[in-house]
């Protein structure tokens, strides 16, 4: 970890969360009735969807709507240019899942850690911020999840920077059908609903952010896919169970409008460390384009056999 802004940490923040807020990221990423596990809180197994950790640093403790842009103007990193947060998108995200979430926070004080593991130039694209973030109880020191995300600064490139490391690749394979296939219908709403999970990015809210940056309007948020694709993989192959999932990650590859029919297909590799199997996968518009790609999960499968 070198380079300018690496190594630099942000302030550490709190985070809270109630049963409600649960059942309302679970609704939003398209989990239905037939997953009362993750949808009603007297269910005896209920249980917080996964990767509901990625909201909450951007949820911090609110139970209001914040200013977006303003919270993400705030903390100025040292030695790197000031980007524009109204030209920012997701570039990719990966989760490891250390120990499951509490259904709320109540009685428990948990912190998000972030720090800068590298600020990278891209030229005339833009330019990336890689972070790694985690949530750690406070009283026990437990970390429950560790996250790495890459933002991408549109057009905000040509400063001098490092280029930074190539990334490691996990394509799908070729000629072989997809051992799951999950597929959601989104509409004019969804990111309205998805949104009051925490991250409220004007850009997913009213059509003049997303015109400025060349998308032609409002655009679903980056996130709001990846939690789906990961929703599909864990109801496809997982048994709908949090505990056969120890990792996630996908690279944000084409923006989703209102609309847009997301199809996740999925191959069970048949390689397994420590008795967790990889799981690739890619997630596209029906008829369309794709996402998500470099989709890479470690699972234990309980659906059907690889094909591969």
């Amino acid at each position: 970890m070198s380079g300018p802004g690496a190594g630099f940490e942000y302030p550490v923040q709190e985070a809270s969360w109630l049963k409600r807020d649960v059942l309302l990221f679970a609704h939003s990423i398209g989990c239905t009735a037939d997953e009362l596990h993750f949808l009603y809180e007297l269910h005896p197994n209920f249980k917080v969807f996964p990767t509901y950790p990625i909201i909450l640093p951007f949820k911090r403790t609110d139970q209001e709507v914040i200013d977006f842009l303003a919270r993400n103007r705030a903390v100025p990193i040292p030695n790197i240019p000031k980007f524009d947060p109204t030209r920012l998108v997701d570039g990719q995200r990966s989760i490891t899942f250390l120990k499951p979430l509490p259904p709320t926070s109540l009685n428990k004080t948990f912190h998000i850690n972030s720090k800068i593991l590298g600020v990278y130039d891209k030229g005339k694209a833009g330019s990336v911020i890689d972070t790694e973030t985690t949530l750690t109880e406070k009283q026990t020191g437990d970390i429950y999840a560790k996250m790495i995300g890459s933002a991408f600064f549109v057009g905000q490139g040509n400063w001098g920077g490092p280029k930074g490391p190539s990334t490691v690749n996990y394509p799908p394979p070729q000629g072989k059908r997809p051992d799951a296939v999950h597929v959601l219908q989104t509409d004019a709403q969804t990111a309205h609903l998805y949104r009051l999970n925490g991250d409220y990015n004007p850009l997913h809210a009213t059509p003049e952010p997303g015109q400025r940056m060349g998308f032609g309007g409002a655009i679903l948020h980056g996130l709001f896919s990846w939690n789906v694709a990961c929703h599909g993989l864990l109801l496809t192959l997982g048994g709908s169970d949090p505990k056969n999932m120890k990792e996630y990650q996908a690279r944000f590859a084409a923006p989703v409008r209102p609309g847009d029919k997301l199809v996740t297909e999925a191959w069970r590799t048949g390689s397994f460390t420590d008795g967790w199997e990889e799981v690739r996968f890619i997630t596209k518009i029906e008829g369309g384009k794709v996402v998500l790609s470099n989709g890479r999960a470690l699972m234990k499968c309980t659906g059907v056999k690889s094909r591969l």
